[in-house]
């Protein structure tokens, strides 16, 4: 990523990329990828449902979701992309390294890579 990715916050943008973008499941989480016309920094929105547990859990699953994106960033240019993370059940307790190879494929699949 060129910097600091932007933070989809408001429910039009997460809605936008659900709509028209492209979905990729994997067993440690769900992405949905929407290209932008503009080259800038990609926008990152990060989304976990109750289902998944208490607000502990949830904010746990969040913080993997974005220490995954920051290591996988280190590596690859993320630009002219919008993308949310969706956590599901098994992010918790998956290791790392496969949640992080988990996003890298759904990278490569959603053709943002």
């Amino acid at each position: 990523m060129a910097g600091q990715p932007e933070t989809l916050k408001k429910r039009p943008e997460f809605l936008r990329c659900a709509g028209r973008g492209r979905k990729v499941a994997t067993p440690g989480l769900v992405l949905q990828v929407l290209k932008r016309e503009e080259a800038e920094p990609a926008r990152v929105g990060y989304t976990v449902t109750k289902k998944v547990g208490n607000a502990v859990v949830r904010n746990r699953t969040r913080r993997r979701l974005r220490a995954a994106l920051r290591q996988v960033a280190q590596t690859h240019s993320l630009e002219a992309v919008d993308l949310v993370l969706i956590g599901r059940d098994s992010t918790r307790s998956r290791p790392f390294s496969r949640l992080v190879d988990d996003l890298e494929h759904a990278l490569r699949k959603g053709q943002a890579l």
